[in-house]
């Protein structure tokens, strides 16, 4: 019996396959994919954690790293390499706080603005992709009840 009866096909057991849990993370998985997909094609070396940072930015305002990784949930480290590589890019500028000299200040530049408009295409079209099985409907309730989860705890 030792593997014998499992499935070549990589089929989900019954008692894993129906758990919301594992339906999650199964559509975690594939999200990921077409992310990673996007912006391989037309990220031009950006990543999704790239277009977080430029998205807060965009809406918040100038900001401090510490602050940019508070309010998107990435990991101070992350945010530091996010930001340099924007900065090579000119999508984002640093300059040193008048407050406190030992912190940066982030801002979204002109050439990022432009840039950001770019990734909400990408990131519309893998949206897209993604919710494609769902009917207009359902897509609105998946969105609502994925909203509803994100803010329990």
């Amino acid at each position: 019996m030792h593997g014998q009866h499992l499935s070549p096909m990589g089929v989900d057991a019954d008692r894993v396959r129906e758990r919301p849990t594992w339906l999650v993370s199964r559509a975690f998985a594939r999200s990921s994919a077409l992310l990673n997909d996007g912006f391989a094609g037309r990220g031009g070396g950006l990543r999704s954690y790239h277009y977080r940072l430029l998205a807060a930015l965009e809406q918040w305002g100038p900001a401090s790293q510490a602050a940019l990784g508070r309010a998107t949930g990435i990991d101070r480290s992350d945010v530091t390499a996010g930001i340099v590589e924007l900065e090579s890019h000119a999508l984002v500028a640093r300059t040193v706080d008048p407050t406190n000299r030992r912190r940066k200040i982030v801002e979204i530049t002109t050439t990022g603005r432009r840039r950001l408009v770019e990734l909400d295409r990408l990131i519309d079209d893998v949206q897209k992709r993604f919710l494609a099985p769902l009917s207009p409907a359902e897509q609105r309730q998946f969105a609502k009840i994925m909203r509803k989860l994100a803010q329990s705890e």
